[in-house]
């Protein structure tokens, strides 16, 4: 696009009082950008009401930004430079309308943000320097506004650059310039500041003039979330917006998370002298499948070849602006994209302090507090990670009809499920066998069955699973150890220890013990499992006769005994992604039944077992005894 008709988008944001309308005004003046006459008429309102000339009131638009001080919405308004044009993005700044901030910045090529040099940085400005990242706004710029308050003193403005930009930069965050300012004055608005020779650094508008505006994410894997599904003259028009990528008539759409597939007959645009057949990123359009499949709101389509995570759980970090505390196991609407599902807060890992990057643990976060969370949702989704795809890496969280936290996703420990739940195999049926379950209960004595060990490396799963099948051998059950380093030499040996990898290593040894199951034997597994929708997954396939025994002992008691080391090895970083450090470990919710191995010797865990065992498998008296 041509600089001259480009227009770019910039939120001011800071503390309430550091001067952002000041600056909006002194901006629209100093441009020549006013309406004739609103100068002299903001002029008349001051002198009839009896009040000094406050450049704010230019570009305040509400009567009552006016009688109480502060901005309380995001007002967009227009400017332009000799260079190109400007839509400037007035975010308020007071604590009770970070909301508003939130919104305006998401929509935002640049920011400026301004710090009051009298009053320094205060608590909103690392808030609102914290959500700029969060946001992912890349290129700032700190304006150090009313200079003429400190005499233009040049030590004040580098103990606020040295400090502000310490903090920026933990974030990742570097600002472009760091400008000291007085916009009442007009000092390096518009004009360099004779009152601050010391400063050889741009003006506010030849820093604007040297952001750039962002680029639709064309480069980026198509997502194409659908907004809905019309119906005109026996075509079924499905309509969105292309968030990134470029779609073309002919391409093979993968719609995520419900998997099936459709080829793309026409791209539908409005008002448009004839129909395009391609479409890319920020477009509005509808395109028609050459066959009918069912695609419902909230589905995200794409190329086959670089879809979306498909997962019921990620990792969030999210800014809280709830009225109501949020909790582990509070239930909120998620809006991502164009779907909204509801989600549960499975763990809050910790809350950061924005004033000092700082993290402490609780189970709840207040509002205005920033933490890193792992989020359930009630169904499998389609996700894209914040640093892979920034537009569709962001969601919301809605509490009672109210936008209460925002976020981006990250799948940090977590696998994508796609592989796990995506059938690819067709024109199969199960063969059907001439001995029973039942014939085989008799000559057993007990039913077949899942028992799945699960719990942190050290917890004793291998151990007490060993003993329990010794036990039961003893009795007569016909029975079997599934081990995790056993299986792994031979049916999993080709895997390796991601999240993908791992996930995939349950489901084999699920579907294994389930068909160990069904001969008739007792298939005891011990795995660590760490995702719960894993273990979700080995339970369907073991049906009735799965059982969930969570070998349970706390980190501190795993880590003391660490029987191979693995531990030290994970502290010291030689081991990446390792349960309970670096990953995840998803507690059971509901299990079976629970063996703490922190309070009971190894015999007194097996006798548990061993009891629970006999009083649901055992159909012979004379076991269900002894």
């Amino acid at each position: 696009m041509d600089a001259a008709q480009e227009s770019l988008k910039v939120a001011i944001v800071g503390h309430v009082d550091h001067g952002k309308s000041t600056l909006v005004g002194r901006l629209f003046h100093d441009t020549g950008s006013l309406p004739e006459g609103k100068f002299a008429a903001i002029q008349a309102m001051c002198q009839r009401r009896g009040m000094p000339f406050e450049w704010a009131f230019l570009m305040d638009a509400l009567q009552a930004e006016r009688d109480q001080g502060v901005t309380i919405d995001t007002a967009q308004i227009w400017f332009r430079t000799a260079r190109r044009g400007y839509v400037i993005i007035d975010a308020p700044g007071h604590k009770e309308f970070l909301k508003n901030m939130v919104t305006g910045a998401a929509a935002a090529d640049a920011a400026l943000l301004l710090i009051d040099a009298a009053e320094g940085i205060r608590e909103q400005s690392r808030r609102h320097g914290y959500l700029l990242h969060l946001l992912g706004v890349r290129q700032v710029m700190v304006a150090v506004n009313k200079m003429d308050l400190v005499d233009y003193g040049r030590d004040r403005y580098e103990m606020i650059v040295r400090d502000y930009g310490a903090y920026l930069e933990e974030l990742g965050v570097t600002p472009r310039h760091f400008i000291p300012v007085s916009a009442r004055q007009g000092d390096n608005i518009a004009h360099p500041s004779a009152a601050m020779a010391w400063y050889r650094g741009p003006t506010i508008l030849q820093a604007l003039d040297d952001f750039q505006v962002m680029t639709q994410p064309d480069h980026l894997p198509l997502r194409f979330p659908v907004q809905d599904v019309y119906r005109f003259d026996e075509r079924r028009i499905i309509a969105g917006r292309i968030e990134t990528g470029v779609l073309r008539v002919g391409d093979s759409l993968l719609f995520s998370p419900a998997n099936r597939v459709g080829k793309v007959k026409t791209i539908e645009a409005w008002n448009v002298p004839s129909q395009p057949i391609q479409a890319s990123a920020g477009m509005s359009i509808g395109i028609t499948l050459e066959e009918q499949i069912f695609v419902a709101r909230g589905e995200v389509a794409s190329h086959e070849t670089d879809p979306p995570v498909e997962s019921d759980v990620f990792l969030a970090r999210l800014f809280w602006l709830g009225d109501r505390d949020l909790a582990v196991g509070s239930r909120y609407t998620m809006k991502l994209n164009t779907a909204e599902v509801g989600v549960v807060v499975q763990s809050i890992d910790r809350v950061i302090d924005t004033n000092d990057l700082s993290t402490k643990v609780s189970a709840r976060v207040a509002r205005n507090e920033v933490a890193e969370m792992t989020l359930r949702a009630d169904s499998m989704q389609a996700l894209d990670t914040f640093t892979a795809s920034p537009p569709t890496g962001r969601f919301v969280l809605v509490d009672d009809y109210s936008i209460a936290g925002g976020g981006i996703i990250s799948m940090q420990g977590y696998a994508d499920q796609r592989h796990l739940v995506a059938r690819r195999s067709s024109n199969i049926q199960r063969v059907a066998h001439d001995v029973t379950a039942e014939n085989r209960e008799r000559r057993n004595g007990h039913k077949g069955g899942v028992l799945w060990f699960t719990g942190l490396s050290g917890a004793g799963k291998s151990t007490v699973a060993v003993a329990v099948e010794r036990r039961l051998f003893n009795l007569g059950y016909q029975t079997y150890v599934l081990d995790g380093d056993n299986v792994r030499h031979g049916l999993n040996g080709d895997l390796g220890f991601s999240p993908e990898d791992r996930a995939e290593n349950i489901r084999r040894v699920g579907e294994v013990a389930a068909l160990i199951s069904r001969a008739g034997m007792l298939c005891i597994t011990a795995f660590i499992s760490p995702y719960r929708s894993d273990r979700d997954r080995a339970r369907l396939a073991g049906g009735a006769q799965f059982a969930e025994i969570f070998i349970k002992a706390d980190l501190a008691t795993c880590e003391q005994r660490d029987p191979k080391g693995l531990y030290k090895k994970a502290r010291a970083g030689d081991i990446p992604e390792f349960t309970g450090i670096s990953a995840p470990y998803e507690v059971p919710e509901a299990p079976d039944l629970v063996v703490d191995t922190a309070s009971l010797t190894v015999d007194k865990a097996v006798e548990r077992v061993v009891g629970y065992i006999q009083t649901r498998f055992a159909i012979d008296a004379t076991r269900a005894r002894n």
